[in-house]
């Protein structure tokens, strides 16, 4: 008996899940439509939150895949990715690139590459936010004009593990790993793998046991 009700569930769940994938479809296309995201194709499991202020670019290459869920990414993160892009500022994603809950914040350039794989509850900024001067931080107008901001760019094949957190002008080379958890700070070169925090060399690609 209990056999059969475990198989009736799952089959249950599995038509549920198939439905909401297709509606989350629709949704994501609809809100991509309203703020303006030019992409070519998606997949998604749950929806995300997308905020493309006037005057601000987001573009996303063929086959981009993302998970929104702690269903559809099981790893203990419940926040959906999550895309802002300032006025003036460009996010361009490149093709067969796939993300889980993550949060990209642009306030002047994000340029993520092709095949990059970026796990769950990663956070990527390309601003500090407020000013630096703890006088400037006490107006609200100077602030915000005195944040320090800087271009991020991701090479393609990169591959960036869960929970970390890349901060402004960092570029992370073609090919390269960063390990769970890390906090990136300053340059990766290509073909490295890089973890901790602040984020250090750990090895090279091609002496890591495969």
């Amino acid at each position: 008996m209990q056999h059969i009700l475990s198989l009736a569930y799952k089959g249950l769940r599995k038509l549920f899940f198939v439905g909401k994938y297709f509606c989350d479809c629709c949704i994501c296309r609809v809100l991509f439509y309203l703020n303006k995201v030019k992409y070519k194709d998606i997949s998604t499991k749950g929806i995300p939150k997308i905020m493309v202020a006037r005057g601000g670019t987001m573009e996303i290459g063929s086959g981009f895949r993302m998970n929104n869920t702690i269903t559809s990414n099981p790893i203990g993160c419940s926040q959906p990715c999550m895309f802002f892009v300032d006025r003036g500022a460009k996010l361009v994603i490149g093709d067969n690139t796939n993300m889980s809950q993550t949060a990209l914040v642009c306030h002047t350039s994000i340029n993520i590459g092709s095949h990059v794989k970026i796990g769950g509850g990663v956070c990527i900024y390309d601003t500090d936010f407020h000013s630096l001067d703890k006088v400037k931080r006490i107006s609200v107008d100077e602030d915000f004009k005195f944040k320090k901001v800087s271009p991020v760019v991701i090479g393609d094949y990169a591959f960036i593990g869960a929970f970390t957190i890349i901060l402004k002008g960092v570029t992370i080379g073609e090919n390269s790993i960063i390990g769970a958890g890390s906090v990136v700070t300053k340059n990766i070169p290509a073909n490295e793998i890089w973890g901790g925090n602040p984020a250090k060399k750990i090895t090279t690609i091609n002496s890591y046991p495969q």
